[in-house]
């Protein structure tokens, strides 16, 4: 049964609640199996350092996950048009796994939430496929195919799913929940296939 991995990071929520969608989309999907993974604040202070294990809500992401994931989707919020540093400090950490070439030909994605509708979401999502690229993953996105993008006035761009999610955090529109579930399965059947 492929495992997709769904890793994150998220400061005030929107990013943990899409991956639960996106996970409910790889669910979805007879064979397939989500596994939901965060990463950890990072800190100027390098004396301070998170518990291995969090207190609540999904455990660290770790190498292994990684490499053992058939697939992966991965999310972060916008900072100024790119991903947050603690993913990217997350990935700065998988060397080993590039050198191994452990995820080459696995398929990937991409997620995002911004707090305004031109916040960077695009160049956030270019910004997290460029490692998987070097990891020598397959990358998709959300084909035109899928009616959300062509419905939505918020979030959910061919390169991923995304989120407006306003200055005081507003839930997710159908059309950004639809689009997180049309990235999970999309990301599934392309396990199934490659995996077979």
């Amino acid at each position: 049964m492929p495992k997709i991995l769904v890793v994150y990071y998220s400061r005030h929520g929107s990013i943990a609640k899409m991956a639960q969608h996106l996970a409910q989309g790889v669910d979805s999907v007879s064979n397939c199996d989500a596994v939901i993974r965060r990463v950890p604040e990072i800190s100027a202070n390098s004396e301070q350092i998170e518990a291995a294990v969090p207190a609540k809500g999904p455990t660290y992401a770790s190498e292994e996950d990684l490499k053992n994931c058939d697939g992966l989707i991965m999310g972060s919020p916008a900072y100024f048009g790119n991903m947050s540093a603690a993913l990217k400090y997350f990935l700065d950490q998988t060397s080993r796994l590039w050198l191994s070439g452990a995820m080459i030909g696995k398929p990937a994605a991409v997620f995002t939430s911004s707090s305004s509708l031109h916040g960077g979401q695009e160049s956030v999502l270019l910004s997290m496929m460029l490692p998987l690229l070097h990891h020598g993953m397959i990358i998709a996105g959300i084909p035109y195919s899928e009616p959300s993008l062509h419905h939505t006035t918020s979030g959910a761009t061919p390169y991923g799913a995304s989120h407006v999610a306003g200055s005081q955090g507003k839930p997710l529109s159908q059309e950004e929940i639809d689009a997180c579930h049309a990235l999970g399965k999309r990301i599934a059947h392309l396990a199934l296939k490659l995996t077979a």
